[in-house]
């Protein structure tokens, strides 16, 4: 299986370790530290590297859930906290964007703004994000990403899931899952204090304490981060007066945990976000002024070695005044509240059973789209079996199916996994089942044109999409003069029923939209293939020295066309260099990521191609003091100030007559510099 942690030197292998976490999870509960990829290697030769782990302090079926997929032939990548700070990160989508292996991120505006996202050849709407394990896409629109108020100092650690996983997650995990974990609990008292500034007015404050008294734990966090923004057009119109995008981010979070027995615990987390965040377009600027809450509840019950119970309520609000300068604003949000159980019984034998229930209501509008407030009810039942060790110590095997009823529509769900270890430095493994995406609200009910021409109208007889997946890898361990290598080959093949979509509006259509609407939602009748690979490698080139690359491939098409999906790069690759000075006070570090080329069929222009670029970001720190309580962090973020473009469009330019329209690039962020001051205590 394939396991990755990126730390603070490296990005390790597991193909090594398989025994070590198999004895972890063999076990009645987890309950200390686990050690992640290469680890014990790490030690051996660290000279004076700080080993890192990543601490599961909470027995929870959750909580361990990703590692447990990954036991039994998921792909997992896990960015650390301490990578996040040694690269100087703003927020979560820039630690994703140039770490995690395979998947590529462009955001729309730079930092704390949407992102385009695609993880083996998938939309931005394939993927599932959470924090906490709680749900944060905005069912309202698919394809709006959750990533503009997630500031990186509240991160613990990311993990990424690659693959299907609607099993275990529901709806729009086909393509993968990313969960934001945030601060956990310490037995021992710690915090950290951080200021920052840097390029275009960029400034940030956060800080977080965590300790305990007597049963009682808690954490908390706070942070702002702010910007005057860049311009983000390479073109606009001549009337245009909010050019530059800026952002404000407020976010603050809480959380407490009692352990009523030694087997019977109860966490509850609140986090609390505010947010002021331009969206300019070509002509003026949207000014989104949001309010965001996220609360959960968890209680974790392990009467014996051979049974676990979770059970967990949460509840998140999203809450947007949504308005251009000089006019009144319009409201659009969503609440999501639910109730997820789940229970482990792991009987002597050749199989344990996992069972569970997920209930979801959701409930939204959109004053601007005229998106009338909507609810919908989920009801979830789940099972899966698992092999065991008692079966074989090399060969482990999964099997589940999930029943989803969603008002008018069903959904069954199945998936089975494997992974076979030949020898400690070389395995097998394979994943093959079926995910589904239901509708957006805005897929189904949207029904006003503010921008008058152009736009998309609600389709209320869409039916969800359904996806079957095969993913297989082969990968292990090369020893190459002296040195470890990590390696993986990985190929995905995923096919789509339903696949929803734009298409124009017959001008014969009864009951044809009104004016300004040219296109309505549809689902394709014809199945859409996805089929790539991915070549991940890792290792040292010196004690102090290691190195992280990755290469994919992906053809995304309609099977009767043949034609790449447009702003689908086929290729792409990205890689990182990381130096730790021996006595770890000191690192530099290089990461760097090629964007493919990628074509869009613009209004007025036809098919216009960009991409092709490459793009570096550098990063440097060091602790000021033999105690490392005073830390200097740099970043360089695009070094060597790479213009490109992370989307392409027209508009009609302004006062032409006869009509004229010019083309428009959306700009990722030049070179900026991030410098930033923290002391832990």
């Amino acid at each position: 299986m394939q396991i990755r942690l990126i730390t603070d030197h490296t990005v390790l292998p597991i193909a090594r370790l398989h025994k070590t976490i198999n004895q972890v999870f063999c076990g009645a509960a987890i309950t200390s530290a686990v050690m992640l990829p290469g680890l014990s290697a790490q030690a051996q030769n660290s000279d004076g590297l700080q080993v890192q782990e990543m601490l599961i302090t909470e027995r929870s079926i959750e909580n361990t859930l990703p590692l447990e997929l990954a036991r039994y032939g998921a792909d997992l990548e896990i960015v650390t906290e301490q990578q996040i700070r040694n690269h100087g990160f703003v927020d979560v989508a820039q630690a994703l964007e140039m770490l995690v292996p395979g998947l590529l991120l462009t955001t729309q505006a730079g930092a704390f703004s949407y992102v385009n996202v695609a993880m083996q050849g998938s939309r931005s709407s394939d993927i599932l994000w959470t924090v906490d394990g709680v749900r944060i896409n905005n069912r309202l629109y698919n394809s709006t990403s959750p990533a503009d108020t997630l500031p990186s100092s509240m991160i613990e650690r990311t993990e990424v899931l690659k693959g299907s996983h609607g099993l275990m997650y529901g709806t729009q995990a086909i393509a993968g899952v990313i969960n934001v974990v945030t601060r956990g609990f310490s037995e021992t008292p710690e915090g950290q204090i951080s200021v920052g500034a840097g390029s275009d007015g960029l400034m940030r404050v956060n800080g977080y304490g965590r300790g305990a008294i007597g049963d009682h734990k808690f954490v908390g966090w706070a942070s702002r981060d702010e910007s005057d923004g860049y311009e983000i057009y390479d073109n606009y119109q001549p009337t245009s007066r909010y050019r530059k995008r800026g952002y404000k981010v407020d976010s603050a979070g809480v959380k407490y945990g009692y352990d009523f027995t030694p087997d019977l615990s109860l966490s509850v987390t609140g986090i609390h976000t505010e947010g002021r965040i331009d969206y300019p377009n070509v002509s003026n600027v949207s000014i989104n002024d949001r309010t965001e809450n996220i609360i959960s509840a968890k209680l974790d019950w392990l009467p014996s070695e051979t049974a676990q119970f979770f059970l967990k309520s949460y509840y998140h609000s999203w809450d947007t005044d949504y308005y251009t300068p000089g006019n009144p604003s319009d409201y659009w949000g969503y609440e999501d509240k639910g109730v997820n159980a789940a229970a482990v019984f792991k009987p002597e034998g050749f199989l344990e059973y996992h069972v569970g229930y997920d209930f979801q209501t959701y409930t939204g509008q959109d004053d601007y789209l005229l998106i009338a407030r909507q609810r919908e009810d989920v009801h979830a039942v789940f099972t899966q079996l698992r092999s065991t060790d008692d079966l074989s110590d090399r060969a482990r095997f999964s099997a589940g199916f999930r029943r989803d009823e969603t008002g008018g529509n069903s959904s069954n769900t199945w998936n089975v996994t494997g992974v076979y270890e030949f020898t400690d430095t070389l395995y097998v493994k394979g994943m093959t089942g079926t995910s589904f995406m239901l509708p957006s609200a805005e897929n189904l009910y949207r029904i006003h044109c503010p921008s008058g021409s152009g736009c998309t109208h609600g389709n209320p007889n869409l039916a969800p999409e359904d996806s079957f997946a095969i993913n297989a890898s082969v990968g292990g361990l090369l020893t190459l003069a002296e040195r470890e290598i990590g390696w993986q080959v990985s190929m995905w093949d995923r096919s789509v029923d339903n696949l929803i979509t734009r298409a124009p509006i017959p001008a014969d259509m009864p009951n044809r939209p009104g004016p300004g609407f040219d296109n309505t939602f549809i689902n394709i009748g014809e199945e859409v293939e996805v089929r790539g690979a991915e070549l991940l490698l890792n290792g040292e080139l010196t004690s102090t020295l290691s190195y992280d690359l990755s290469y994919t491939f992906s053809q995304e098409e309609v099977r009767s066309t043949g034609q790449q999906i447009q702003d689908r790069p086929p290729r792409s690759y990205k890689g990182a260099l990381a130096y730790s000075a021996p006595s770890g006070r000191f690192g530099v570090n290089v990461a760097f990521k090629y964007i493919g080329r990628k074509s869009s069929n613009v209004n007025g222009f036809g098919l216009q191609y960009y991409g092709d670029n490459h793009v570096l970001d550098m990063g440097a720190h060091l602790y000021l003091d033999r105690d490392q309580q005073h830390r200097l962090t740099l970043r360089l973020e695009n070094l060597l100030n790479e213009d490109y473009a992370s989307s392409l469009g027209s508009a009609e330019l302004a006062g032409s007559n006869p009509s004229e329209r010019f083309l428009w690039q959306r700009l990722a962020p030049p070179r900026t510099v991030h410098l930033n001051y923290s002391y832990n205590f």
